[in-house]
């Protein structure tokens, strides 16, 4: 299993990495919805990450690094598939049905299911009142967030795929949690920036029949596509995936989980304020409250880790004491 790496991590670096996961992956979910108002959903999402897989072999092919070692490949295509084709296609699909703002808040759950899918830590997790308290709130704050939604799908002119793509976005939070998971314990090998690749060309050769079953190559036309769409493509390939998957990638190995996966609760403010000012979303009373109660569960999960790592190793410990494996 991999474990956070042992030698000195710049810290500017780390704040970089972080700025980067945080800022511009919040953004995503804004040109997401740009990208697929010409290009259809699952097409788009396989061009994105097929796209950046090359572009990133093409990098680490420049620098020397070794890119075909199977026992590194293999541990990469199961991650990819959980993390980007599970995870981040569950996303994509729903904001065909639903506002970027609000996928951006169901995708905030994903720290609850870190703790509750971390097998290793499971029992240390679940004995510790605040991080029981904190699933407990966040729970509350899924209900709230799912409540609105749900009275209008119910209801006699609502819309079931709404419902639908709420399961879904549950669903691909959990899949998200446990691909980042699978890969911090047994990613292999000294290239992350390979392991990001083969994770990224796993999940764009797979969405490409998935694309072709679903039936989105029919009446798709390349020259009816809007500048606005090309260049939301681009940024989500440039920006997205080339530095932001690289760098959250690289994060998993050298900080705690939970500590990465604090980006699914600053992501959605990034959202928010984007769809919001740009793309004249509305989100209710009722679903900004959903919202904090869910940041403030994380926080609570969160908390309870940090403690033991100060008892454990001090006021700056290296690696992180609820995700220490065995080499």
């Amino acid at each position: 299993m991999a474990t956070e790496n042992s030698k000195p991590v710049p810290p500017l670096k780390v704040v970089i990495a972080f700025a980067i996961v945080y800022i511009v992956w919040g953004s995503t979910y804004f040109f997401i919805r740009v990208a697929i108002e010409d290009i259809p959903a699952l097409l788009m999402v396989a061009m994105r990450f097929f796209t950046a897989g090359l572009l990133l072999f093409m990098w680490c092919a420049i620098r020397g690094e070794r890119i075909f070692i199977w026992a590194n490949i293999k541990p990469a295509l199961l991650s990819g598939l959980l993390l980007l084709f599970f995870g981040n296609g569950a996303v994509v699909w729903s904001e065909q049905y639903l506002p970027s703002s609000l996928v951006a808040v169901f995708a905030a759950t994903s720290p609850i299911w870190f703790v509750v899918l971390d097998k290793p830590n499971r029992g240390i997790n679940f004995r510790s009142k605040e991080t029981v308290t904190g699933l407990l709130v966040g729970f509350i704050g899924v209900l709230m967030l799912f409540s609105e939604n749900a009275a209008q799908a119910f209801s006699l002119h609502g819309n079931y795929m709404q419902m639908i793509s709420m399961l879904v976005l549950v669903l691909g939070s959990a899949a998200w949690a446990g691909g980042s998971l699978y890969s911090k314990y047994y990613s292999k090998g000294d290239s992350h920036s390979a392991n990001a690749a083969w994770q990224m060309i796993t999940a764009g050769i797979v969405f490409i029949p998935m694309s072709a079953i679903r039936g989105e190559w029919t009446h798709f036309h390349w020259q009816q596509v809007s500048a606005y769409s090309w260049l939301a493509l681009l940024y989500l390939i440039v920006l997205g995936s080339l530095a932001g998957y690289s760098a959250y990638a690289w994060l998993l190995q050298v900080r705690p989980a939970t500590q990465v996966s604090t980006h699914a609760y600053v992501n959605p403010v990034v959202a928010v304020l984007l769809g919001t000012f740009l793309a004249g979303e509305k989100m209710s009373v009722l679903q900004f409250s959903g919202l904090a109660i869910i940041l403030i569960s994380v926080l609570l999960i969160n908390f309870s880790k940090y403690r033991k790592q100060r008892q454990a190793y001090g006021t700056a410990p290296k690696i992180s004491a609820s995700f220490k494996t065995d080499s």
